[in-house]
């Protein structure tokens, strides 16, 4: 007789399974029109995960309704596995994630942002000339600047206008420059300008340069890193107890299939 613990085990991974079939879908159709090296990042951890999610919800729902012992082992070990690098990514988040915070500026509205201030493990992903090519793909594709720059504000808005992190540090110069504003991202610097501030010479006022390569863009997109995996190891925690109860009740499905099947055995024995 299958008991509870089987069924809901079973409708547990049905319900994985059909979430499966999205979110492969979804690699797949970004594998096929990726053209931009922000969307060839995200294809395969997308199918991957697609995969993963498919490959173990079929082993649940055999391993479970259909009282396969070394399918529903093979699901409690891949399940374990899960919990422990869960929570071990749980932790890392909180302690990379503790350091770092947006400076005020006297008289502005938005805050400013430094590199030196977040973890050497977050400062060395972005200093990594593969890593922060990936990410300007992607704060270009995603227009951030180009919205800013839509608003088309008076200097008064503007100093008053609480920017975001990647806005701050990728979108204007640094306020320490002193440019003359024109307008969000346009900004004049003298003739024969030289700063001792690094990204006050990098920033340009070329569209597709602005200050994309400044320590302050970097140090904006580990604020916003820092804002997001704070809340992914909030969610993490509750999705930790969730998975936590469902390896209980696999564990209790797995002892109902070899009970089973040893009772079958006896009934068979001649």
């Amino acid at each position: 007789m299958v008991r509870f613990s089987n069924n809901l085990i079973g409708v547990l991974n049905i319900i994985t399974f059909v979430l499966s079939i999205p979110i492969l879908s979804a690699g797949i159709w970004l594998a096929r029109r990726a053209t931009t090296d922000c969307e060839k990042f995200l294809q395969w951890p997308v199918i991957a995960l697609g995969v993963f999610l498919l490959l173990v919800s079929l082993a649940g729902v055999v391993g479970a309704c259909c009282r396969n012992s070394c399918l529903l082992w093979l699901y409690l070990l891949v399940m374990f596995i899960l919990i422990i690098l869960l929570f071990c990514f749980t932790v890392f988040a909180f302690v990379v994630t503790n350091k770092g915070a947006g400076e005020a500026v006297s008289g502005r509205g938005f805050k400013e942002y430094r590199l030196g201030d977040y973890s050497n493990w977050l400062q060395k992903r972005v200093d990594s000339d593969k890593n922060w090519r990936r990410i300007k793909s992607c704060l270009q594709d995603g227009k951030v600047c180009r919205s800013l720059q839509e608003k088309n504000q008076t200097w008064d808005q503007f100093v008053n206008y609480n920017l975001s992190p990647i806005q701050s540090g990728c979108c204007k110069p640094p306020t320490a420059c002193n440019f003359s504003y024109v307008n969000e991202t346009f900004w004049t610097k003298p003739v024969g300008y030289n700063s001792s501030v690094p990204d006050c010479n990098a920033w340009q006022n070329d569209q597709s340069v602005l200050c994309y390569d400044c320590q302050s863009c970097k140090a904006g997109v580990l604020a916003n890193i820092k804002s997001d995996w704070k809340k992914v190891a909030i969610v993490n925690v509750v999705f930790l107890v969730f998975l936590v109860v469902v390896y209980s009740i696999g564990c209790c499905a797995f002892r109902n299939n070899r009970r089973d099947n040893a009772y079958t055995g006896l009934k068979t024995y001649p």
